[in-house]
């Protein structure tokens, strides 16, 4: 299920199902609003690896992620959601967007 070298970001966070398709991915990934690490990317073939930790924003969220592997193709919600730790949900008041 893991790719040894790691995955472009933008597949991943398709893959991952924080987006409906890899061109708005890839779009967000462009505009410099995600971020590996603390460090701000803005090129989709930036390569994520377990345990790399992603923010973004999604909606009114602010989604913090823990990478924990890639996968070979886009499957059901159940299986993306074994690709990462949801580490915004460990607060106990989610942040919003203004």
């Amino acid at each position: 299920m893991t790719a040894p070298g790691g995955m472009r970001l933008d597949k991943w966070l398709w893959q991952a199902r924080f987006f409906k398709s890899r061109s708005l991915s890839a779009a967000q990934v462009a505009d410099g609003r995600i971020r590996i690490n603390g460090q701000p990317v803005s090129k989709s073939a930036t390569l994520v690896r377990p345990g790399d930790v992603l923010t973004f924003a999604q909606g009114t969220r602010i989604r913090v992620v823990r990478v924990c592997g890639t996968s070979v193709r886009r499957g059901p919600a159940a299986e993306a959601q074994m690709l990462y730790d949801d580490l915004d949900a460990a607060d106990s008041a989610p942040q919003r967007l203004a």
